[in-house]
Parts: C-alpha cells; structure tokens; sequence
C-alpha cells in the first residue's frame, strides 16, 4: 500500500479510536460489518435528545447516525452477541484436487451429515473442516459448513464461510440464505434482507419466506428513518442556503428525486443478474443518470471459461463497488444477446452514458481489469 494511504488509514483509525460511535454511521457500514466479523466488539450507539433538529447546526456525525437508527423500536428478539472465536480452518482454493481427495472429502461430508442427524453439531464440524480441507474448490462444503456454525450461535464464522462459498460460485442460494440468516443474528438487518433477496430469486423456498417476513420490517424501518433524516437534514440546509426562485428549486428536486430513484435500482458492490431487455434499459439508464460505468458479462452455464471468470467477476464488483456490474445468460435471456450481436462467451461490454465505449471477448483476467480499472477512473 502507498505511504501516502497508510497515513490517512492511520488517521481514520485513531478518529475511530477517539470517537468509536463514527462506526454507526451508514456510510461505514462495510467497514463495522468487517469488524464483526473477526469478532470485533462495537461499543453501542449514544442516544441523541429529541431536539436535536432544532440546533442550528449540523449534529456530528455520530449523531446524525443515531437519529437515523438509535430512536427506532426494532425487533431483537433473536440478536446474538458477535462470536470472536479465530478464523476457521480454510482450505487452499488454488490447489489442484486428485479423485481421490474428491472422494474422501464426499466421504467425510457423508459423516458430517450422519452427525448433524444425531445432533452432534461438534462432530458434524470437524468432519466438513477435513472435508473443506481436502477438497476447498467446492462451495457446498463451505455453505454446510456455514449452517452448523449458524446452529451453534456463531454467525462471524458462519458469514465467513458464506462468503467463501459465494466466491467459489456467486449463484449458491444456499451461500446467501446462511449469510442473510447469520446476519440477521447480529442485528445487520438491511444486509440480511439483501441476502434473502437475492436467495428466493436463485431457489425460493419457505424458510426463506418466512426469514425475510421477520428481518424485512426491520430493515425497512432503518430504510425510512434513514430519509426521514435526510429530508430533515435538506430542510435545515435549504434554510441556510440563499433564496431560489422557484424553478431552479423544482428542477434541483426532481434531479435528485431521479438520481435516488436511479441509486436505488442499483447494488453496491453486487453482479445483478439480467432477463430481459427492460431489465437491461432499466440498469443501464440507472447507471447513466448516476454517472457509472456499467458492465454487461455475457455467459453461459454450459461455457467452462465463464465458470473460470464468474468468480473473478464477482471479486471485481466487490473492489468496484461504484461500477455497476450486470451479468446475462445468454440462453435464458436471448433477446438480450440478440441485441447485443453475442456471438460467443464470455463477451464483456463497457457502457458509459448509454454508449458502447469497449469490450473484451474471453476469459481474460487480467485485460478485463484493467479495462475496468481505466475506464471507471475516467469517470
């Protein structure tokens, strides 16, 4: 890492140190969820007055996050206190796998399921660990894994494992179901009904219902305190401001009425899966109007390159979480690959305000970054 970035993340972390509520703030929510899950300890948010919209100035910033959360009544029935366990044993992804390590790590999942049956979780895990062990390439392994720990109240390693299986293959409903249920013990409610989401759209089934039934009005309260915050914090600047006429006013709503209708139709960090050409107007025109490069990946589940770059992409839109990452099957939408004139797979396009500014045909790691990396800093 540059010298220059460690001082300022020095900086940012003696902040944290000073005033640890900072990391109650939204914006820095990945960074808390990251703690949490090395089994950091986050201390609670300091509640705010009720007339903290009546000072002139801008409450600080902690205590803009706790107007936004501390005041509502959630549903905490079932939060568990974070494990702070050390990381669990995980396998070598880049080494090569025989038969026979195939065979016996099948062998020691078929115990681990035989003790889960008995209800000896403790012996269930060691044998899936060995398992992962001999065979880490294999994403079920992880996400069984992820329930026992989930069973024992230990949702850190159980998200890690959930994470690790939705790298090895970004489509495992299972991966996102374990993560959203393992989130939704600690508190993480809007994550939660993220995971659930995408989860029911892979393999919908009724514990998946009846999850988000139970973290979805949660989440959705923090959702609409969230902008109720926002819309105060507007008021208080639009007093401050200078006088407008009432036009430009008008016009400046309805911009940003348009931008945050566009951010919302958009995932952070996140590979959305298009089906059809509506889809595709929708995203692409949301990406437009927010100022992103977005991405279209052509694949194919018959296509052994695309299950080689799948995960790469998905790794990608994770460290671009500004760029907007979309991903076609080209037999499950084929007016979308008509469109686009796919002739083979993997086909990635480049899309800035609308237009077609490049592409890359292949599996090629390392072009496909740096195609990224050039185009988004261009923005």
């Amino acid at each position: 890492m540059e010298e220059g970035k460690l001082r300022e993340l020095k900086q940012f972390i003696e902040i944290c140190k000073s005033n640890p509520s900072l990391l109650h703030n939204p914006s820095l929510s990945f960074f808390k969820t990251y703690l949490l899950s090395l089994g950091a300890r986050i201390p609670p948010q300091p509640k705010t007055e009720p007339g903290d919209f009546d000072d002139k100035s801008d409450p600080p910033l902690s205590a803009q996050n706790d107007i936004v959360e501390s005041d509502i009544e959630l549903d905490n029935a079932d939060v568990v206190e974070p494990d702070n366990d050390p990381p669990q044993k995980m396998g070598d992804p880049s080494a090569e796998i025989t038969e026979e390590q195939r065979d016996a790590a099948q062998l020691a999942k078929s115990k681990a399921v035989d003790a889960m049956s008995q209800g000896n979780l403790d012996e269930a895990l060691a044998q899936l660990t060995e398992a992962i062990l001999l065979n880490p390439q294999s994403a079920i392994l992880y996400a069984t894994r992820a329930s026992i720990y989930m069973k024992l109240k230990k949702p850190n390693a159980a998200i890690r494992d959930a994470d690790t299986a939705l790298k090895i293959n970004p489509d495992s409903a299972k991966g996102y179901k374990i993560r959203g249920m393992s989130r939704a013990m600690l508190g993480l409610w809007e994550e939660a009904a993220s995971d659930f989401h995408v989860a029911s759209k892979l393999d919908y089934d009724e514990e998946i219902s009846m999850a988000l039934k139970k973290v979805e009005p949660n989440a959705l309260k923090i959702e609409e305190h969230r902008r109720k915050y926002e819309r105060l914090r507007k008021q208080k600047q639009q007093k401050r401001a200078p006088i407008k006429t009432e036009a430009p006013i008008k016009k400046e709503q309805e911009t940003e009425a348009q931008v945050q209708a566009a951010l919302s139709a958009l995932k952070d960090g996140q590979v959305m899966g298009i089906h059809s050409s509506g889809e595709l107007e929708k995203k692409l025109s949301a990406a437009s109007k927010t100022s992103r490069l977005a991405i279209l990946y052509f694949t194919a589940t018959w296509c052994g390159p695309c299950r080689f770059i799948s995960p790469i992409y998905t790794s990608l839109a994770e460290k671009y979480p500004k760029v907007v990452f979309l991903k076609v099957d080209i037999d499950e939408a084929r007016d979308v690959a008509a469109g686009w004139n796919i002739s083979s797979v993997p086909t990635f396009f480049f899309v800035k305000n609308g237009k077609e500014v490049d592409s890359v045909v292949g599996a090629d790691k390392s072009t496909l970054e740096s195609k990224i990396a050039q185009h988004a800093g261009s923005l």
